[in-house]
């Protein structure tokens, strides 16, 4: 048995989340059933993190346990050729020893979110950001944002169906720049919240349209009640860039 890692880069748009859905396709229904096809081996897919419903992912990292001899550049050529024509492309494959984890190995995880800031709509990032036609103040939401990093109690930015212990959380990193017409987010943490950066980026977004004060961002932390919050950023904008290991 070989414990195969794969990183896969995927438009959410088509799929009801990665993780299996009984209500509609998922990836890692299709991933899953790409290694059956390959294989003829019915597998468990591990992912670093679990995305909702049209979120999209850059560099989502996965593991499989496969029986077959099979060299990893040979897997990950066939699960290509069988993913087709679902937008879901392995991009790396390499084995790992057993005690490796998608999911409870990683370390940090990264993510993007992407805001359009323009009065025309989308048409090559329609479903691909998240489309704000009133002009943004990306200094102003940066300078707010730096009230959430650090290690807090994110209850106000976490899902009322998050099931995680705590909504304690590390934030490494959350940064807003502006490049072009584009308004830019990037976070880091160890782990996040459901719904945690859509919910962070929401709120930036009020910020950056003059709708909130920077300091309320640093008050609907305070707050800790999932009333404070302003806005839900949509799904549409925010990708998943890499997972971390100790091994990287």
């Amino acid at each position: 048995m070989t414990r195969f890692a794969l990183t896969l880069e995927f438009d959410g748009t088509p799929f009801f989340g990665l993780q299996r859905q009984a209500h509609g396709p998922s990836v890692q229904q299709a991933v899953e059933e790409a290694i059956l096809a390959v294989t003829g081996e019915t597998v468990t897919l591990h992912a670093a993190g679990r995305t909702d419903a049209g979120v999209h992912a850059l560099g989502m990292r996965v593991h499989a346990d496969v029986a077959k001899d099979i060299a990893p550049f040979r897997l990950m050529e066939a699960l290509n050729h069988h993913l087709r024509p679902a937008p879901i492309a392995v991009l790396t494959c390499e084995d790992k020893p057993d005690d490796w984890h998608a999911r409870f190995s990683c370390v940090g995880r990264e993510y993007l979110y992407r805001i359009a800031n323009r009065r025309a709509p989308l048409t090559l990032d329609a479903n691909r950001a998240w489309l704000v036609a009133q002009p943004l103040d990306a200094d102003a939401m940066h300078r707010a944002a730096q009230a959430l990093v650090g290690h807090h109690d994110f209850t106000t930015f976490r899902s009322v169906h998050c099931q995680a212990a705590s909504a304690v959380k590390t934030l490494d990193r959350l940064d807003v720049r502006r490049e072009g017409t584009q308004v830019l987010i990037e976070t880091a943490a160890r782990s996040f919240l459901h719904h945690q950066v859509r919910s962070m980026v929401g709120c930036l977004a009020l910020v950056g349209m003059g709708r909130w004060r920077e300091e309320q961002v640093a008050e609907a932390l305070a707050a800790r009640d999932r009333a404070a919050l302003g806005l839900n950023a949509p799904s549409e904008g925010l990708y998943f860039v890499r997972a971390l290991y100790p091994d990287d």
